[in-house]
């Protein structure tokens, strides 16, 4: 027995609802799985190297001409991390993401906040000492850090290591 749905002009077999349900459940699986995750920039080698780790937890690169939040902490010498947030745009070409975000721990930073403005080539891309440039100046490396931390940054990994919060903040 052949059983149908007439859905509007449009009939629909049994078979072809069970097909579209498992569209639908891989659709709504795909964009959970589809989310932001944590993104890392190392400034001077990153942490644990001797310098400095921005870690945004729930992250996405915005698309060119856009800019997202960042929301997280920044990891350096040997146990200090700081509260982090500000914002990252994407220039209208999709090579440069600039990252501008302040930094606060009072035992750190004496109650103030560090700020730091990084301009990065954003992994995947290819870009050339005229992208990442500032007053016509090429940048080190693959990006630069102008701020508190100032020194050569890039997009790295993630590590486990990178993505554990420790109670002290020293």
């Amino acid at each position: 027995m052949r059983t149908t749905t007439t859905l509007g002009k449009h009939t629909i077999t049994a078979a072809a609802r069970v097909i579209l349900a498992a569209v639908a459940t891989v659709g709504l699986i795909g964009s959970v799985e589809a989310g932001t995750t944590p993104y890392c920039i190392a400034v001077n080698g990153g942490f644990g190297n001797g310098g400095t780790t921005f870690v945004a937890r729930d992250f996405t690169v915005p698309a060119a001409n856009q800019c997202s939040s960042w929301a997280g902490y920044t990891k350096t010498s040997g146990t200090v991390v700081l509260s982090t947030s500000g914002s990252a745009c994407l220039s209208e070409d999709g090579n440069v993401l600039t990252v501008g975000i302040s930094s606060v721990n009072p035992n750190w930073t004496g109650g103030g906040y560090a700020p730091d403005y990084i301009q990065i080539c954003p992994t995947g891309v290819h870009c050339t000492s005229a992208d990442l440039s500032v007053d016509n100046q090429p940048l080190a490396g693959h990006g630069i850090d102008f701020g508190f931390s100032a020194g050569s940054a890039e997009e790295i990994v993630c590590t486990k290591s990178l993505l554990i919060l420790p109670n002290s903040h020293a």
